[in-house]
């Protein structure tokens, strides 16, 4: 019998762990049973990816460059690709804004729903912290992104994920100095790397069976903990916006990809599937990372020059999803709260103000918060009403994390298919299954 195919495994993981996750909330000991015995499961999964996403982003990066062997082919992939990346986040932005101001979410909220959600939500300690952490990247200077990116210690900054820019520094520094030694002196370095490389991705494929379990635990804990419904409700305008946005900006990515790679969208939405799955289930771009690349090399066929520093890259600086959330909530939050600040120079001074941020902000721990407070100040919006306009959108922001997760990794997978054929990188996909080397 036909094995069946991984994305339809991590679907089937997905819908059988809503449906638990909404059984489980029809008994008072439901929520304690998913926490205590099925959410640690996808703990463990999402950890395990992230286990691998330093070793694999060093190995891949260093084993891309030192594979070039002429810095100025490296040169002309790294310009493209921050050029692209920052003509999809201007189109991510300008979307959410076009959206937002043709259907108006922010009328429909009554004063009861506000009072509500700010009795709630407004003295949360995370809408807290995120206000904190974006008073100190407010406070900075503006090329402290820059200063962050460069570690005073290798080890150190492999040691935390969120230092991944610092990881990528490192590796391209390291990578370019291999390129300009002769190559007797770096032969023994690039196939330390290369093997380091396999290796990892043979972890990849090993972490991927148990994919379809580790997402049925991780959905099941987002059903059990959701929020009030009465909330969501009144919030589903708003939410509608986002998701018609994000919606719309897969079908950008689609053009594009017919359109400059002459490849099919369908087949493309189809390889690049279960990384999608994975970043709804997660969250977290740089946690989907090690599954993202392993299907754009193996399943798409961009070489490993290309998606080795595209997506690592993108994984980090590349926001679509959450640049377009920001201009749809920021909007939204003015059209309930500050109706007299929605000028045409605040709207274009959020397109700006997200787009720098979407990279000054990238390492920030829920940087998708952070960003909305940065945005929201540079516009001048009264501070006292920020605790209250972050409570408004607080109560739906996980399951809009999720899908604007999705829609980031897509957006990654898309300029690293773009670049590749622009430079002549885009090849046959090369599968390999997780027991290809095993002799049983």
């Amino acid at each position: 019998m036909k094995k069946l195919a991984l994305h339809w495994q991590i679907m089937i993981g997905m819908i059988s762990g809503v449906l638990f996750g909404f059984l489980m909330t029809t008994f008072s000991w439901g929520k304690e049973i998913t926490g205590d015995w099925i959410a640690p499961f996808g703990t463990i999964f999402v950890n395990l990816l992230k286990l691998i996403a330093v070793p694999l982003i060093l190995a891949s990066l260093i084993k891309g460059i030192s594979d070039l062997k002429d810095i100025s082919k490296f040169r002309l992939i790294g310009g493209r690709t921050i050029v692209i990346y920052i003509l999809t986040t201007v189109v991510a932005i300008t979307i959410g804004l076009l959206l937002v101001n043709a259907f108006k979410p922010g009328d429909g909220i009554t004063e009861a729903t506000i009072e509500k959600l700010t009795a709630e939500y407004a003295g949360n300690d995370t809408i807290s912290k995120r206000i904190a952490e974006a008073g100190k990247q407010k406070d900075s200077g503006p090329l402290k992104f820059i200063v962050d990116m460069v570690p005073q210690n290798a080890i150190k900054a492999m040691s935390d994920n969120k230092m991944m820019l610092q990881v990528i520094f490192f590796s391209i520094f390291l990578g370019i100095s291999m390129l300009l030694v002769k190559p007797s002196q770096s032969e023994p370095l690039k196939k330390f790397f290369d093997s380091l490389n396999e290796v990892v991705l043979k972890m990849v494929d090993l972490i991927m069976l148990t994919a379809p379990f580790a997402v049925f635990a991780l959905l099941a804990n987002v059903v059990v903990t959701s929020d009030d419904p009465d909330i969501l409700l009144a919030l589903l305008k708003y939410a509608g916006v986002v998701i018609f946005g994000l919606l719309l900006m897969i079908v950008f990515y689609c053009i594009l990809v017919a359109v400059i790679t002459k490849k099919s969208p369908f087949w493309f939405l189809k390889q690049i599937s279960p990384a999608q799955l994975l970043a709804f289930s997660t969250s977290s771009s740089a946690a989907t990372l090690p599954v993202t690349m392993e299907r754009v090399e193996e399943h798409i066929g961009v070489d490993k020059e290309v998606s080795s520093f595209v997506l690592p890259v993108g994984a980090t600086i590349n926001m679509d999803g959450t640049s377009l959330y920001q201009a749809v909530a920021s909007v939204f939050i003015m059209q309930v709260l500050w109706p007299e600040g929605l000028t045409f120079s605040n709207q274009i001074t959020i397109v700006l103000t997200a787009l720098l941020a979407s990279i000054g902000s990238a390492a920030v721990p829920g940087a998708g918060m952070v960003m909305l407070v940065i945005v929201l100040e540079a516009i001048g919006f009264p501070s006292d009403k920020l605790p209250i306009g972050l409570a408004l959108i607080f109560a739906i922001d996980r399951p809009l994390d999720m899908l604007r997760t999705t829609v980031n990794v897509t957006g990654d997978a898309t300029v690293s298919m773009i670049v590749a054929k622009s430079v002549g990188k885009l090849g046959e996909p090369d599968i390999k299954d997780w027991d290809d080397e095993y002799k049983g």
